[in-house]
C-alpha cells in the first residue's frame, strides 16, 4: 500500500512544481526543508505539508495576480516627457 501513497505524495510534488515553474527535485527538495523544520518524517506528514505549500502558493498567487496586474498596467504607461520620443532607423 505504500506504492499508493508514494504515487499521491509524487502527485501533489507535481503539482507543486508545475504551479511554482520549478523541477520536481525542487519541489521535494522545498518540501523535505519544511519537513525538517518541523520534524517530519513519515510520508503522510510529508504529503500533508505539501498540500499545505500548495495552498499557500495557490492563495499567494490570486493575490499577486491583482497587483500584478496594476503594477503592469502602470509600466505599459507612457509618461508625458516619453510621449512622442520617436527612436530614428
Amino acid at each position: 500500500m505504500s506504492s499508493i501513497k508514494e504515487h499521491d505524495y509524487l502527485k501533489i510534488c507535481a503539482e507543486l512544481a508545475s504551479f511554482l515553474t520549478i523541477s520536481i527535485a525542487a519541489a521535494k527538495k522545498k518540501i523535505d526543508v519544511e519537513a525538517a523544520k518541523k520534524g517530519a518524517r513519515d510520508i503522510s506528514s510529508r504529503k500533508a505539508i505539501a498540500e499545505m505549500l500548495l495552498a499557500e502558493a495557490r492563495e499567494k498567487s490570486s493575490s499577486d495576480e491583482k497587483g500584478n496586474t496594476h503594477q503592469l498596467d502602470s509600466l505599459l504607461e507612457a509618461l508625458a516627457e516619453e510621449e512622442n520620443f520617436m527612436v530614428e532607423d
